[in-house]
């Protein structure tokens, strides 16, 4: 059986870690560098993209896969990478931050070349 993430279950998520971490809503948005609006995303309207949950999952402090994954990112919706990451069992938490900081770096390359 395949669970569907939805919107709201990633809302209070992101809500949920903001909060533990005793950031605000304003803060977040500092410091990811991510307007008020687009973070709406946390109130359940819309979905961050690739690119917006990177840059909340490192003004969070935590993995890139692991919001990949709360977000629902898969296969079918996106990047195998991330999820493929998330889950080796192969690798060490470390060596997953460090594979999901290159699989980043590349993708933010990618976008950046693409919008020239």
């Amino acid at each position: 059986m395949v669970t569907r993430v939805t919107d709201r279950d990633f809302s209070s998520f992101v809500r949920d870690v903001r909060k533990r971490a005793h950031v605000s809503f304003r803060e977040l948005s500092d410091s990811a560098g991510v307007s008020n609006p687009y973070l709406q995303g946390e109130r359940g309207v819309r979905r961050p993209s690739g690119a917006v949950l990177r840059q909340l999952a490192l003004a969070l402090r935590m993995t890139t896969p692991i919001m990949y994954l709360r977000a629902g990112f898969t296969p079918e919706n996106g990047s195998a990478t991330p999820l493929a990451i998330a889950t080796d069992r192969e690798l060490t938490s470390k060596q997953k931050q460090t594979l999901a900081e290159m699989y980043d770096a590349f993708c933010s390359e990618n976008e950046r070349t693409s919008r020239k």
